[in-house]
């Protein structure tokens, strides 16, 4: 992937054609992305969502709110870097539930190629 928003439009086409799979981890995900090419971004994967998955800017109660640059982002989504090892280093900074964001690859994985 080559930007941010390209992940978030993907993740909302691919959620809505895969519901059980973006509403799993039933949890509203809070992203504000660093840098150029970056911006703020929630997803809606609470159950018994079908659509209407993504929204730009930010969400007023989020379960995990997740900050990162826009070069680790892209890193993570195009495998160039660990999202462990991202966090362990201090690259990703997470808020609120922990387990919320452990779930977070899954949902990642649903935009990919």
């Amino acid at each position: 992937m080559e930007s941010a928003a390209e992940f978030f439009e993907k993740f909302e086409k691919r959620a809505a054609e895969n519901t059980d799979a973006a509403t799993a981890p039933n949890a509203i995900y809070q992203f504000n992305i660093t840098g150029d090419g970056g911006g703020e971004w929630s997803l809606d994967c609470t159950k018994g969502k079908t659509s209407g998955f993504v929204s730009k800017g930010t969400h007023d109660s989020p379960g995990a709110t997740i900050t990162v640059s826009s070069e680790d982002w892209l890193g993570m989504l195009n495998g160039s870097l660990n999202p462990m090892q991202a966090f362990m280093s201090g690259k990703i900074k997470i808020d609120g539930d922990m387990t919320l964001a452990m779930s977070l690859q899954q949902v990642m994985n649903l935009a990919q190629d």
